[in-house]
């Protein structure tokens, strides 16, 4: 990918000349402790040129980005989420809201860099500032319970028409575009770096660039690569720089890097400002846009055509910090889920449910402090996992629920599906890691526990001959149709010896020959189960047919094997005629 990179300018800046220019103007005004020193290294011909880019590219393929710059003002964390217009402070107030789900998100992944990658020292507040100039922290946080937005956010195709070109990579899986690749989702990765940097942040089985914890997390293990320690200036810059190589873009997120670590606070999803102006929609060389920066209506990411002011800095630029970054930033006030210490069961009971059914007990789970008190307003999230086809209500695998003033969140019911044995579902407090509860959950066969024939007609036969009924069993449950419940059909010795008679009834299998067994019988819709036919052998007497199911149900059907009856009609009465005796005479 270096040779795609290295070689993309962003609109503008096509001349080292244009670089050297823009990082003079970065030096004099608006990026916090930037130095040409910091941002460069020098030419031959005094210029001064970006750090190395790494040998992977950019993530985002140098694609626009927003251009709003933070508020003079410093943010006020306890302000209301939504002051009053023209209020003192109220710009900075409204800009330091994050929205509450991608909030969850950036933290999530510092917590998870913080173990995987201690040396790198990311702050989630760089995450914030990546996440604000791509793409207005998901359009103002427009995204569903689990983290994906609502709707994708494209950046315009790469076509080399004013931007690099980069021709398609994924087949359109990620863009929808089949001939150019685009920056994705709330971090604006292009697909191509997506394939290698991709990952599951919120423990889905899916890497998902429209899901604002994979995008966070994959933001921040490339930020953290190549050894960078972002608590150095030059590792900052440099780790910035390889996410879009601009000396503007650069001194944008590092603007509001500064500005978030002021102080900042959550707000509801969908209630974010967003950026107007983006890096793509101005002349190079032109002066201001006289349109002041306003938020727009939500769902307008980077691919909307909003007017934008061009990248350079305004005359008065905010104070400028200290060259290093503090190691440690100011602390905020904690949400609710800052303060989790682990999950607990709420008293679940066992949950067991026979295949196809639904199951009648729910997860209930409670968000604890360390000291045992239980916490509200904290995303749980249930995750089902395992060789299943269980979901929950409405066919999915993953739930999130918010615990009630008690700290307990209860999970959606769970619905069996066809397979048997057990599976597990997983619980996980959402932009934390803590300690979860796993629930263990069994799904049994289908099975019944009564069966009955459906006809009380004798089943009799002649040697060598046919049944002329065949046998018909209904199979219920809990005095409901058994639907697909399994059976075996078997013509026993006895009552007492469930072993296959050797001789008497038989059943035919597909080439003809005798069977006594039959097996992978299943009711029908309507619990009914229809045995092919039987037939004879030259044996006669009394034989037994027994069907089984799981669940105990069994019943025993009897069968006579008896000849012809040959008794003759009787034949008729024949009269003897007798002659009397003359009598003698007297």
């Amino acid at each position: 990918m270096a040779a795609h990179f290295g070689s993309r300018l962003r609109k503008g800046a096509a001349t080292t000349a244009v670089a050297a220019a823009a990082v003079a103007a970065l030096s004099a005004s608006q990026a916090p402790g930037v130095t040409a020193e910091d941002t460069g290294r020098q030419t031959a011909a005094g210029a001064t040129t970006a750090p190395d880019a790494t040998s992977d590219g950019d993530a985002t393929g140098n694609s626009p980005y927003y251009t709003d710059l933070p508020p003079l003002n410093s943010p006020n964390p306890s302000a209301s989420p939504s002051p009053t217009a023209g209020a003192p402070g109220s710009a900075g107030a409204a800009e330091a809201g994050i929205p509450a789900t991608v909030l969850d998100a950036y933290k999530k992944a510092e917590a998870e860099l913080r173990e995987s990658k201690p040396g790198c020292n990311l702050p989630w507040q760089l995450l914030a500032a990546i996440g604000k100039v791509e793409s207005g922290q998901a359009r103002g946080g427009r995204v569903d319970a689990n983290g994906t937005t609502i709707g994708r956010i494209l950046g315009p195709q790469l076509d080399g028409n004013g931007f690099a070109l980069i021709k398609d990579t994924d087949k359109g899986a990620y863009d929808g575009n089949s001939s150019y690749d685009q920056a994705v989702g709330p971090m604006q990765f292009i697909p191509s770096t997506w394939a290698w940097a991709g990952r599951d942040g919120n423990d889905d089985g899916v890497k998902d660039p429209n899901n604002v914890y994979d995008a966070a997390l994959a933001a921040g293990h490339y930020l953290c690569r190549n050894n960078w320690d972002l608590s150095q200036q030059s590792g900052l810059n440099s780790a910035i720089l390889s996410y879009n190589n601009s000396q503007d873009y650069l001194n944008l997120v590092l603007s509001w890097l500064e500005y978030y670590r002021k102080g900042t606070h959550s707000v509801p999803d969908g209630t974010g400002s967003v950026p107007s102006h983006r890096s793509d929609d101005h002349t190079p060389g032109a002066g201001p846009s006289p349109k002041p920066s306003k938020p727009t209506e939500p769902g307008h990411g980077n691919s909307s055509p909003d007017p934008s002011t061009p990248s350079t800095p305004p005359s008065t630029p905010p104070s400028t910090p200290p060259s290093t970054p503090p190691s440690t930033p100011p602390s905020t006030p904690p949400t609710p889920t800052d303060t989790v210490d682990h999950l607990e069961d709420a008293g679940t009971a066992k949950l067991t449910a026979m295949a196809g059914d639904a199951f009648t007990k729910r997860i209930s789970t409670r968000a604890e402090t360390k000291a045992g008190k239980s916490v509200g307003k904290v995303r749980i999230r249930f995750t089902i996992t395992g060789d299943t086809d269980a979901t929950f209500t409405g066919g999915e695998k993953v739930a999130t629920v918010v615990t009630g003033s008690t700290g307990i969140a209860v999970a959606p019911p769970l619905q069996a599906g066809e397979k048997t044995g057990d599976f597990t579902v997983h619980t996980a407090v959402v932009g934390r890691s803590v300690t979860g509860v796993d629930y263990k959950a069994t799904v049994t066969a289908r099975a019944a526990d009564t069966l009955a024939r459906t006809s009380d007609t004798a089943l009799t036969c002649t040697p060598g001959g046919e049944f002329a009924d065949q046998v018909e069993v209904k199979a219920t449950y809990k005095g409901a149709v058994a639907d697909k419940v399994a059976a075996t059909a078997t013509l026993i010795k006895s009552a007492d010896d469930p072993t296959a008679n050797d001789k008497g009834p038989y059943f035919k299998d597909a080439d003809g020959k005798a069977v006594r067994t039959l097996t992978g019988l299943e009711t029908d819709a309507k619990g009914l189960l229809k045995l092919p036919k039987l037939y004879a052998d030259d044996t006669t007497g009394t034989f037994l047919l027994r069907i089984t199911t799981p669940g105990g149900a069994t019943l025993t059907v009897e069968l006579t094997v008896a000849a012809a009856d040959s008794s003759a009609s009787p034949s008729p009465s024949s009269t003897e005629s007798t002659s009397a005796s003359p009598s003698p005479s007297a």
